[in-house]
């Protein structure tokens, strides 16, 4: 390792399953780089509803991956492990990793890493990874949404949400979105919705129906589920596409599946945290071809909420749990 690096770290470590206060800032070791590996002195990190669910003792890490909360960062490379061949100590990146986000040092294969796109600082970059990897894998890849398409996106004004209405706009769709207040829905449009439907006082079934001449939406992006799942159903069109990535509202619903064969629907879904370094490899290949651009243009750029210093994950964890945030909550690690 590198010169000047310590052997311990602040990091923030799940006391025990329960609420936002069992995050506490505790001593651990900082990681060697083994190959391939890029060792991050971190500058900040996003916070994303899959920590959450971690802390609550929902969403264990995967196999091998750190017990540290924390899905993505934006860094200083101050160390390197055999085999590295793109980055060099010094360099500024971003990253998605499968865990240790929330603390000082954080280790990430160098192909699952990317340079912080120009005129970014950390805390802009650290809200990029695991919304744009998400929604890029889902939307486009999974979801295949092409030009001139429909789009609905439920919470539009998370991070998720606000990624998906920006790229989704930047390559020519017609979006729509639902949120949980005027506010959120005003933001939405800003952002590039055509018409954002708050949920709280307008079906957002009829809503889409009203905004397609009745034809519904090609493609869907869900993270609620629960009684929305055959609500989707009726709101997508004929041929249309809905990828689950998320069960807010639980993953268990009455639904009629008949309307998959009468409309020819496909309902799939995907999770990205246990996917392969490789698989991951290659959606960062795809962003940095077609999306980093957008950012460096600022057609498309990550929304900040709230930031929130390292030893107040805490804090950044109620945010987000008492919904009001719109956009992406960063925690800042400096």
């Amino acid at each position: 390792m590198a010169d000047k690096i310590p052997t311990t770290m602040t990091a923030i470590e799940i006391t025990q399953p329960g609420g936002p206060l069992v995050l506490k800032a505790g001593k651990r070791g900082v990681p060697e780089p083994e190959t391939g590996e890029l060792l991050i002195q971190v500058r900040a990190a996003g916070v994303n509803r899959p920590d959450v669910l971690q802390r609550q003792g929902h969403y264990p890490p995967p196999a091998g991956a750190s017990d540290i909360p924390g899905l993505e960062i934006a860094g200083d490379v101050v160390a390197i492990g055999e085999g590295v061949t793109r980055f060099r100590i010094g360099e500024r990146v971003t990253a998605l990793v499968s865990g240790g986000g929330y603390a000082q040092y954080c280790n990430v294969h160098e192909t699952n890493a990317l340079p912080i796109p120009a005129g970014y600082g950390f805390i802009e970059a650290a809200a990029i990874p695991e919304t744009y990897f998400t929604v890029w894998h889902n939307v486009f890849e999974r979801g295949g949404l092409q030009n001139g398409e429909t789009f609905l996106v439920h919470g539009g004004s998370s991070g998720i949400g606000t990624t998906a209405i920006q790229l989704a706009s930047a390559f020519g769709a017609y979006v729509i979105t639902t949120a949980g207040s005027d506010e959120k829905c005003e933001a939405c449009v800003k952002l590039g919705a055509n018409r954002a439907v708050n949920y709280r006082h307008e079906d957002f079934v009829e809503a889409v129906k009203d905004a397609t001449g009745g034809k519904g939406v090609d493609l869907i992006l869900d993270m609620v589920g629960g009684d929305y799942i055959e609500r989707n159903y009726d709101a997508a069109a004929v041929d249309g596409r809905i990828v689950q990535i998320a069960f807010l509202n639980g993953a268990k619903a009455p639904t009629d599946v008949s309307k998959l064969m009468v409309k020819r629907l496909t309902h799939t879904g995907s999770t990205l945290r246990v996917r392969s370094v490789d698989f991951k490899a290659g959606i960062a290949r795809e962003l940095e071809r077609k999306v980093w651009p957008l950012l460096v243009e600022r057609r498309v750029a990550p929304v900040i909420d709230m930031v929130y210093p390292l030893h107040e994950a805490w804090r950044a964890h109620e945010r987000m749990e008492d919904g009001q945030n719109i956009g992406k909550i960063v925690l800042d690690v400096s």
